[in-house]
C-alpha cells in the first residue's frame, strides 16, 4: 500500500496542466506539471488526513486506461460545448430554453459523484445545482433543455468510465436509471422519491410537472 497524499499531489500537478491550457509541446507541459506538483504536493500533505491511509497502486494502474478515456471524452465535450454556446449567444434569435434535469447516478462514492458533478459544471452550458444524497441524483441546469437526451448522453459516458476508475459497486453493464426534466419557470424542484423496485425507479419525482425519461435497458 502507498500513502495516498503523494498520489493526490501528483494528480494536482496533472490537473494544473489542464487548467492552464498549455500548448502541446514537451517543455511547457513538463514545466507546468512541475509547477503544479510543487504546489500540489504540499497542499496534499497539509490536508493528508482527508485522504485514506493508503492506496493500492496495482489496482489504480488497471484503471488508468479508463481515466485516459474519461479525460479525452471530457475534453471533446468541452470543445463541442464551447462552440455550441458561442453559436447560441451570437445567433440573432438566441435559441436558449433553460431547463433543470434530475439525473440519478450509478456512481456512489464521494469522489465519483464529485468528479461527475464538477465535469458537468466545467462544461459550458451546464451547471450542477445540487446533489440529493438520498436519491444519489444531481440537479443539472442546462442552457437548452429541448433535447435532454443529448445532455444526459455524455454524462452517462463519463459515468461508465468513472465506475471503472473508482472501482464502484455497479458496472457499466448495469442499466442507467431514467432522468426527469423540470420546467424552468419553477424555482425549486420538488423532492424526488425512490421507487420501491430499486434502481430503475430512482429519481422519479412526486410532482406531475416533471417529465420522466426511462433509463437504459442494459443492451450495450
Amino acid at each position: 500500500m502507498t500513502r495516498r497524499w503523494p498520489v493526490a499531489g501528483l494528480a494536482f500537478g496533472v490537473l494544473w496542466v489542464f487548467v492552464r491550457g498549455v500548448e502541446p509541446a514537451l517543455a511547457p507541459l513538463v514545466g507546468q506539471f512541475l509547477l503544479g506538483t510543487a504546489v500540489g504536493v504540499p497542499i496534499a500533505y497539509l490536508f493528508r488526513r482527508l485522504y485514506d491511509e493508503g492506496i493500492d497502486l496495482r489496482g489504480t494502474a488497471g484503471s488508468a486506461p479508463y481515466a485516459l478515456l474519461y479525460v479525452l471524452t471530457f475534453v471533446r465535450e468541452v470543445v463541442v460545448a464551447n462552440v455550441d454556446v458561442a453559436r447560441r449567444v451570437l445567433a440573432p434569435e438566441m435559441p436558449i430554453e433553460p431547463e433543470v434535469i434530475l439525473i440519478p447516478l450509478r456512481v456512489r462514492t464521494d469522489l465519483g459523484v464529485t468528479t461527475i458533478a464538477n465535469s458537468i459544471t466545467i462544461t459550458p452550458g451546464t451547471i450542477t445545482l445540487d446533489h440529493d444524497p438520498e436519491e444519489n441524483a444531481l440537479y443539472v441546469h442546462v442552457i437548452d433543455g429541448r433535447d435532454p437526451e443529448a445532455i444526459v448522453e455524455p454524462i452517462r459516458t463519463w459515468e461508465d468510465y468513472a465506475l471503472e476508475i473508482f472501482d464502484e459497486e455497479l458496472s457499466p453493464d448495469d442499466p442507467s436509471p431514467g432522468f426527469s426534466v423540470y420546467p424552468p419557470e419553477m424555482e425549486i424542484p420538488p423532492e424526488p422519491v425512490t421507487d420501491s423496485e430499486g434502481l430503475e425507479g430512482v429519481g422519479r419525482p412526486r410532482d406531475e410537472n416533471w417529465r420522466d425519461h426511462g433509463g437504459d435497458d442494459g443492451g450495450r
